[in-house]
């Protein structure tokens, strides 16, 4: 379940030259590469040389790669959306040195080849196609299946929709170091039962769209792992312990150097993670086991949104891990044999994310905020360890991107903040001195002297909880009139809404000027959001969503409340996915300050979402069903009494519609009266079709309107 409502082509990752002093960009159909000191821009591949033979434009480029000694460009075109993400498509593979162009996968469907890697020494090509893994020698063209019992049930080499949404697992197989193995997943899904979304659209007669998606309370689909050997054919499996369909395995690599992985396995609770070491024969040992009362975060839950690779230091003789055992999340360094531990970042704060680990020069750079939870920053820590140094100028506040390259010596930076749209450059470290003549100190100086409407705040409710919130108040607000309220929530452990970036106080729904309109716009995060505030922080909602969360942010509105130019009587709550989820809670639970809601592609019922978010944040509804209950919105649906506004598209596949007929069905049992909008066959982002963003923006706008007027009385 995420906060963000999009279905992007798989994101292109900056990237870097191998030497680290520059950057390769697609133009116009051709590969250059600027020059991080200097901006001095290099031709690589010209457009012409990726036109296929017998074409008059190049591939249209929708993601590309070097191997590593730079000689082959990998080309992933014609891309088709599988799930959230473009990841099936063609490719393509350009020879720098002889000229050669030509697709992988020739004989395979159009479209069908996804997450090509080049194997180490560069002389072979693997690819998943129809749920198979596949070999292809790049020399002579010859393609060899390596696995043949592949389906739609039996997955190889990439994921089930469950480890796609919840552990952002997609590429599902690595090449071994040596080039002679290929390591892969293989997702059992055939005990899982589909469900089925219905498509009354398409055709004269409707038909069924199954979904294998494993509900709170089903077991998941089983997970193995197994090395597959080039020249045998032969799949070895790993031998490791434990229930397969009651356990997870959401990360995988190879060891330096080595013939041998490292996996992390998670029981289904996921509160208990173990780190394994398989040897190529199958045998495994487990080497390190970490424990939480609640839960534990695989790498893409804080490394946006990747859970690919190992942070391998000393030559794979150690790696960083991440960890928040202590109550914050810190990084440690863990020998490779797991038998050594060693804290790197000490002190009352969580560690964001890493940005590069710099043997080299000895440090690890980190994005970090120890003072400010809504912003974000770049600091370096020694290796060996010890304190943070804060790397980003002072006279920047916000929220700061930082992508470094391999050598430690460059990085791009990325810097925006409520007053100031983003702004890039290039710098060189650790001095951070611009290598584009810019000052991004004076441009956030000038900004905020202009006195944007969006502020920050702080609220303590009755319950003595501490939250941030941004408010955006009305164009000429005159504190002697009293305004309307809306509220922008979504409150889950999938995303934060309150952060210091240019978009806060702003409503990408509403059609119109909120400001100008006369609204008082509004966000909070509550406990269980995952802002940088320690473990307690984010994991005090452990079996209490919907509970804890809108109770959180019932009480900070409360306060509000007091506020001598705010009307309790024009109180409204708007959100999407979690967010409609807690408008419903909050409408239904608080209907003494919430007088309108709308909600979008609302969880209903907590049975009714996926095993893996789910039963992570709130446990196994065998073991304590009533959290469940009692943490749905459905529960609470009789205590209606203000209007709501309730959307959903009919072909979600993430949110099922289901949630909206279970809901509209328990709202006409207890005779209430509201307002509901189907949207035929659009996903869980309502954005499909001609019209949609502006029927849903206008529908979203009336509704405010006429239910929470707008202006100063």
């Amino acid at each position: 379940m995420l906060l963000v409502i999009t279905a992007p082509v798989f994101a292109q990752e900056l990237k870097w030259t191998r030497n680290g002093e520059g950057i390769w960009r697609e133009e116009d159909g051709a590969i250059v590469a600027y020059q991080a000191n200097d901006n001095q821009r290099m031709i690589k591949v010209p457009a012409a040389a990726l036109t296929p033979e017998g074409r008059n434009t190049p591939l249209d480029i929708s993601n590309f790669s070097f191997t590593p000694d730079e000689k082959q460009l990998l080309v992933f075109t014609n891309t088709r959306r599988v799930w959230r993400y473009h990841t099936r498509g063609d490719y393509w593979i350009y020879d720098t040195g002889t000229g050669r162009l030509r697709q992988l996968g020739k004989s395979l469907p159009e479209s069908s080849l996804m997450f090509t890697k080049i194997s180490p020494d560069g002389t072979k090509a693997a690819y998943v196609s129809g749920h198979n893994l596949y070999v292809e020698d790049l020399a002579s063209g010859k393609t060899e299946q390596l696995t043949k019992d592949g389906s739609r049930r039996l997955i190889n080499g990439t994921f089930d929709w469950a480890y796609e949404e919840e552990f952002s697992c997609r590429d599902g197989f690595r090449w071994s170091p040596d080039g002679k193995n290929i390591a892969y997943w293989q997702i059992d899904a055939g005990k899982i039962r589909d469900f089925l979304m219905i498509d009354n659209t398409d055709s004269v007669y409707s038909y069924t769209i199954p979904v294998e998606y494993p509900k709170a309370g089903e077991s998941p689909s089983a997970c193995k792992v197994g090395v597959v050997n080039l020249q045998s054919k032969k799949t070895t499996w790993m031998q490791v312990p434990g229930d397969p369909q009651q356990h997870y395995i959401p990360r995988m690599e190879w060891l330096p150097g080595k013939n041998e992985l490292i996996i992390q396995q998670l029981n289904r609770k996921q509160n208990t993670s173990r780190l394994m070491r398989c040897q190529a024969d199958g045998k495994v040992q487990t080497i390190y086991t970490e424990k939480d009362e609640a839960w534990i975060d695989v790498k893409s839950r804080w490394d946006n949104d990747d859970i690919t690779g190992w942070d391998w230091v000393q030559d794979g003789k150690a790696f960083i891990w991440v960890s928040e055992k202590d109550g914050w999340r810190h990084l440690y360094s863990i020998s490779a044999d797991g038998k050594k531990e060693q804290l790197l970042t000490p002190g009352n704060y969580d560690v964001i994310n890493i940005s590069l680990i710099d043997e080299k020069n000895k440090v690890i750079y980190i994005h970090a905020s120890p003072e400010n939870a809504t912003q974000q920053y770049l600091y370096r820590v020694p290796l060996s360890g010890g304190p943070a140094e804060k790397v980003t100028p002072a006279d920047q506040p916000g929220t700061h991107k930082y992508d470094i390259s391999p050598n430690g010596r460059f990085a791009t930076h990325v810097f925006e903040n409520h007053a100031m749209p983003p702004v890039s450059e290039r710098i060189s470290l650790p001095d951070h001195k611009s290598l584009t003549g810019k000052n991004f100190g004076a441009d956030a100086a000038r900004t905020a002297a202009k006195q944007s409407p969006v502020s920050f705040f702080q609220v303590t409710t009755e319950d003595g909880v501490t939250m941030d919130g941004w408010i955006a108040k009305p164009a000429n607000f005159d504190s002697t009139k009293k305004y309307p309220v809306v509220f922008y929530v979504y409150g889950e452990p999938a995303g934060c809404t309150v952060e210091d970036g240019f978009g806060a106080g702003r409503n990408f729904l509403y059609a119109g000027d909120m400001s100008g309109d006369g609204y008082i716009y509004i966000s909070l995060d509550n406990r269980g959001t995952p802002a940088p505030k320690g473990r307690t922080w984010r994991k005090s909602i452990y079996r209490k969503i919907g509970r804890l969360n809108a109770r959180d942010q019932a009480m900070a509105a409360k306060e509000i409340l007091k506020w001598p130019y705010v009307d309790k009587d024009r109180i409204a709550v708007w959100g999407w996915s979690g967010g409609g989820s807690m408008t419903l809670n909050l409408l239904f639970q608080y209907p003494e300050i919430y007088k309108a809601g709308i909600a979008i592609a609302a969880v209903a019922s907590q049975l009714t979402y996926d095993n893996i978010y789910q039963e992570r944040y709130m446990g196994l509804p065998q073991e304590n069903r009533e959290d469940f209950t009692d943490g749905s919105p459905i529960t609470y649906a009789s205590r209606l009494q203000g209007k709501l506004l309730y959307i959903h598209g009919t072909g979600d596949d993430n949110v099922h519609y289901q949630n909206a007929e279970l809901l509209v069905n328990e709202l006409i049992r207890h005779r209430k009266i509201f307002q509901f909008m189907p949207y035929p066959n659009r996903t869980h982002s309502i954005s499909e079709g001609e019209g949609t963003f502006e029927h849903l923006s206008t529908l979203y706008t009336h509704f405010l309107r006429e239910n929470c007027p707008p202006g100063g009385r």
